[in-house]
């Protein structure tokens, strides 16, 4: 899949609409339009990147960039005392319908299991 042809990287380039969350320094964040919690955000990077399993060596400060960015989002939505989820699915089989790295920041219910 070609940039161009890419969902996220349409929403990146403002070429699809988003609700965006923030940005900084190479991501992006906006909600997901399927949430799965009160709050359910995604965040990509702006650079194409189809799955976790294609950042090398190269990619460490994003990846460092986007856990300190997913902190910040979580306090300013009132996530940092009662905790958050972070996640990333990596390959079809792992759940990943999108082919273009992004994480689902989820908070604002619990997620204990056994449910209760």
């Amino acid at each position: 899949m070609t940039p161009s042809e890419c969902l996220f990287c349409r929403i990146a380039q403002r070429q699809l609409p988003a609700r965006i969350a923030g940005e900084e320094d190479g991501l992006l964040a906006f909600e997901d339009v399927n949430p799965q919690a009160p709050v359910h955000l995604l965040i990509i990077p702006t650079e194409h990147l189809p799955t976790l399993a294609d950042a090398t060596p190269a990619h460490t400060p994003l990846l460092g960039r986007t856990v300190q960015f997913a902190n910040r989002l979580a306090r300013e939505r009132g996530l940092g005392t009662d905790g958050y989820r972070l996640v990333v699915n990596c390959g079809a089989k792992a759940g990943q319908s999108v082919f273009h790295l992004h994480w689902h920041l989820l908070g604002g219910r619990s997620f204990q299991w056994p449910p209760g």
